[in-house]
């Protein structure tokens, strides 16, 4: 495998589009280290979950990715979901793994829309009845 893999992968409004080449494992997240990027610990396991799961050595490839959109949390898992798939594309053999931990599923869920005449999305003006 020599040439490069992209994928995207999207969460709530972040998009992430990263490019799996062979290497030594670097991950570079917008041309930081993806651990400065992602500072806490649960952040830096969910990027780390795919290769975790398949049991293989995240040093045979170098990902380089860019996140726009969202908070740290929905890009995280935008890249998360991005990696799984590129994983796929190496081997389609790690799909039942990765379908098993629900890691090819993109997750819908996005914020409820602000209504006329509402607070917000579901609050409403404080009612008066007199």
């Amino acid at each position: 495998m020599s040439e490069t893999i992209h994928c995207i992968g999207r969460r709530k409004t972040s998009v992430a589009r990263i490019y799996l080449t062979k290497g030594k494992g670097e991950i570079t997240v917008n041309d930081k280290n993806y651990r400065t990027y992602f500072p806490t610990g649960v952040l830096q396991f969910l990027v780390e979950h795919p290769f975790n799961i398949i049991t293989a050595e995240k040093s045979q490839h170098n990902i380089t990715a860019t996140i726009q959109g969202g908070g740290i949390k929905g890009q995280a898992e935008a890249l998360r979901l991005a990696i799984s798939r590129a994983l796929v594309q190496i081997n389609p053999e790690y799909k039942p793994l990765l379908r098993a931990a629900n890691l090819l599923t993109r997750d819908p869920r996005m914020v409820e829309r602000k209504k006329p005449g509402q607070k917000k999305a579901r609050k409403r003006f404080q009612f008066t009845k007199r």
